[in-house]
């Protein structure tokens, strides 16, 4: 009897144990990572465990801040609900750091779990998105105190801060970035695992409470966090594959722990086939052969043909099989693969990385197809630690000046987490082009991450970068050659544009100014123009003007390059603008404009005496032809310096603009209509004449005699817009300016007073007129039809 009753009790123990197992089996939702996980289909999580831990669950209630604040993060405070994701990932990074960093001195606390991951698990069918991290975990108290109410780490102070400012512009230090959960979840369940508890249940639908419980299940995660979220009907998107790599791929790409999801991809395998495909590939095989052979071997194919029935005659029951016997499918395998194969480059040792890694990474983080033209990698360190990585592109991009600054050159990333591309802040303008990002782990953020302050930090971050960005640049001049060439082409502007913007760093920019020079006819720098200078020379010399040739061509150069001196010719619209703003090079030497009145030479001594005995000559010739030329803009005439096989030329007043600066103005079309009428584009102008050119000797000598007449106002009339022309003045009254031209070349051949034969043709009709004439036409084409039609009737 009692043998009975023992086995009949072992008997109901192993019942209870299995029925036991299996519940465990079916009520386990961890995410596993082992080979298990590969399947067909992909099975939606049993999901049954939260309704259970809720009928035990211990209930609690978030006080009333903590629901105004639920209420500002959830309608306030992020403008894109899609940062819920970078800020649990986050969290979970932060998870995995501090368990790593627990076993560094006690390497149990990993325990069996002892792969650092994050997995990220999308089901369409019951909306959910879950997340699980193998990091730390929570005990039960910690559930309540991180994430039932956050009151006692800081709430009352943020709410103080929010409704002091109003804005959300605040320091990111009260740790809310959880809660941003809600923006997309109706619901949210937190399971969570710590060595030094059993495994919880923490579950919330913001409404106001929140209930805490222990795992039915028992131990399903081994360790760590796993956040299932039960997403809005307008949050489905975040349920699909395709979104969730899209987002991790933009926060989260360069977080230093694998982030796997659950996808699927085709697997090629091999697999026999049934009788049928059999048969059918065998005849294939047959037929195959049998087109192959040729005519020429048929005796040889009899005989292979009698072997074959020899052998199947003498084994009647073996089947023939052809060459292949298995077939191709492709299977669906749904298992976690890992998105953020990219590793954060800018973390490790400048020694350890090869030039063809940062090419790599450039093209992959920055989207490009090209090779950087230059690099550079960088640790701060000081006020403010951080780490930074700048690339200048191959091309520039296109409209560079045009519009608003590039906001997605920049990345910015907190701990490695991306923050924002919003980022145009950092770099001024002139440097828009450049590419790259910044780390930082304590720069200061705003609660949302969304926004930058405006800090000193940032000062200091821009500050370094600039002196970075211009220090690459450097490198590339001192290298020189075909690199170099191309960054000038692509970038020069923007470096003339630095120079104009960027007072505190316009004595290194300076010196990576090019522009063609008289003397060797090639780009020179200001460096190498000051080494070629003259004895005594002080000054650096240029001339701008629409186009290389015709500011080569310009009389005003003439004395100047007759005698040695270099001269630089700036044809782009900016070149005026930034030595204007640059007005001595290395302190020391000043930038001279040859195209403004005052031009002095070293060793004019002996032309200065010649001119001031010409002076009282020249007198009645520069009266004589200020009345003659009654022009408004002519401010003066006076004997020319620069002048040696010209007759004459015109220049600006020391403080106006030059002919190209008023060219450049006039044509901007959306430039201020004051500015092109304003002061500085009306200065009177200054009429220098070559004292020793035959036409103003002759000049001179009609006017002394007292014999000048109309002819002779006529060529001065014809001399000023000449010269006006030649140095880069527009001429007011074009249509005056030809007819002078035109009679000059009358009077040469001798046929001013022969008079222009016309071809008589008269005056086009008016459109009264072509409407009588064509009345008039249908009148008569009537009359024609009704004779017609009274011959017809005759007849």
């Amino acid at each position: 009897m009692d043998y009975k009753l023992l086995l009949l009790l072992t008997i109901v123990l192993s019942l209870q144990l299995f029925a036991a197992y299996v519940r465990a089996e079916d009520a386990d939702v961890g995410i596993e990572t082992s080979d298990e996980d590969a399947s067909n289909e992909p099975a939606s999580e049993d999901l049954s465990f939260e309704a259970q831990a809720q009928a035990n669950a211990e209930k609690h209630t978030f006080g009333a801040e903590v629901n105004k604040l639920m209420s500002i993060i959830i309608n306030s405070l992020y403008t894109n609900n899609e940062v819920f994701l970078r800020e649990l990932i986050s969290n979970a990074s932060d998870a995995l750091d501090k368990i790593r960093f627990l076993s560094l001195t006690d390497p149990s606390a990993l325990g069996e779990t002892r792969d650092l991951e994050i997995f990220l698990r999308g089901d369409e069918k019951q909306n959910t998105l879950t997340l699980r991290d193998t990091g730390v975990g929570m005990t039960r108290q910690d559930m309540i105190n991180n994430l039932g109410t956050i009151a006692q780490s800081g709430t009352k102070e943020f709410l103080k801060k929010f409704q002091e400012y109003s804005d959300s512009n605040l320091i990111g230090q009260f740790g809310v970035g959880f809660y941003s959960v809600f923006l997309v979840a109706d619901s949210v369940t937190v399971v969570s695992k710590h060595n030094d508890d059993k495994q919880q249940v923490w579950q919330s639908t913001a409404d106001g409470s929140f209930t805490v419980s222990e795992d039915p299940r028992g131990n399903t995660l081994g360790r760590g966090t796993q956040i299932i979220i039960h997403l809005k009907e307008d949050a489905t998107e975040y349920a699909r594959v395709d979104t969730l790599k899209r987002l991790v791929g933009k926060y989260s790409e360069f977080i230093n722990f694998p982030i796997k999801l659950w996808d699927s991809r085709e697997e090629e395998k091999e697999v026999a086939m049934n009788e049928e495909e059999l048969a059918e590939q065998l005849r294939i095989e047959q037929e195959d052969a049998a087109a192959e052979s040729d005519d020429d071997e048929s005796e040889e194919e009899e005989v292979d043909l009698d072997e074959g029935d020899k052998e199947s005659d003498s084994d009647d029951d073996t089947p023939k099989l052809p060459k292949k016997t298995t077939k191709t499918e492709y299977e669906t395998v749904w298992e976690y693969q890992t998105l953020n194969d990219v590793k954060p480059l800018w973390t490790r040792s400048t020694d350890d990385i090869t030039d063809e890694e940062y090419k790599e990474f450039y093209k992959s983080a920055m989207k490009e197809f090209l090779d950087p033209l230059k690099w550079t990698h960088f640790s701060a360190e000081g006020e403010i630690e951080f780490k930074a990585l700048l690339f200048i592109p191959s091309s520039p991009p296109q409209g560079m000046f045009e519009g608003a600054t590039p906001k997605d050159n920049m990345k910015l990333f907190v701990r490695r987490v991306f923050i924002t591309d919003d980022f145009s802040d950092i770099l001024p303008k002139y440097l828009s082009f450049i590419k790259g990002l910044v780390d930082s782990d304590d720069l200061p953020l705003n609660v949302s991450r969304e926004q930058l302050q405006q800090h000193k930090t940032l000062k200091i971050i821009k500050k370094k970068l600039i002196r970075k960005a211009i220090a690459m640049f450097q490198t590339l001049a001192k290298d020189g050659g075909e690199d170099w060439d191309k960054f000038w082409d692509n970038y020069g502007t923007n470096i003339k544009l630095g120079v104009i913007e960027d007072a505190s760093n316009r004595a290194r920019l300076s010196k990576l100014l090019q522009f063609v020079s008289s003397k060797t006819g090639e780009l020179t720098t200001l460096e190498a123009y000051v080494e070629r200078m003259k004895k005594d020379q002080d000054q650096i010399y240029y001339l701008g003007g629409e186009t290389r040739d015709a500011v080569e061509k310009s009389p005003l150069l003439e004395r100047v390059v007759k005698r040695g001196f270099e001269v630089l010719i700036m044809t782009e619209p900016i070149d005026e603008y930034a030595v204007a703003n640059m007005p001595k090079f290395d302190g020391k030497y000043t930038l001279t404009n040859i195209g403004k009145e005052g031009l002095v030479l070293p060793g004019d001594d002996a032309i200065n005496e010649k001119f001031d005995e010409l002076k009282d000559e020249f007198k009645p010739l520069f009266d004589w032809l200020k009345d003659a030329l009654d022009n408004e803009d002519l401010d003066k005439v006076i004997l020319s310096k620069r002048l040696t096989t010209s007759p004459s030329a015109i220049v600006s007043p020391s403080f106006g603009y030059t002919a190209n600066m008023q060219r450049i103005v006039r044509n901007q079309a959306l430039g201020d209509p004051q500015a092109k009428t304003g002061y500085m584009m009306n200065n009177k102008l200054t009429m220098e004449l070559n004292p020793f050119h035959p036409i103003v000797k002759r000049l001179l000598a009609h006017v002394q005699a007292e014999e000048a007449g109309d002819e002779d106002k006529d060529v001065a009339r014809l001399l000023f817009d000449t010269a006006k022309l030649q140095s880069g003045f527009p001429i007011e009254k074009p249509a005056d300016f030809g007819a002078a031209v035109v009679n000059f070349l009358s009077k040469s051949l001798g046929v001013q007073d022969d008079e222009v034969e016309e071809f008589e043709e008269g005056e086009a009709p008016d459109q009264e007129e072509e409407e009588e004439e064509d009345e008039d036409e249908e009148d008569e084409e009537d009359e024609e039809e009704e004779e017609a039609t009274e011959d017809k009737d005759e007849l």
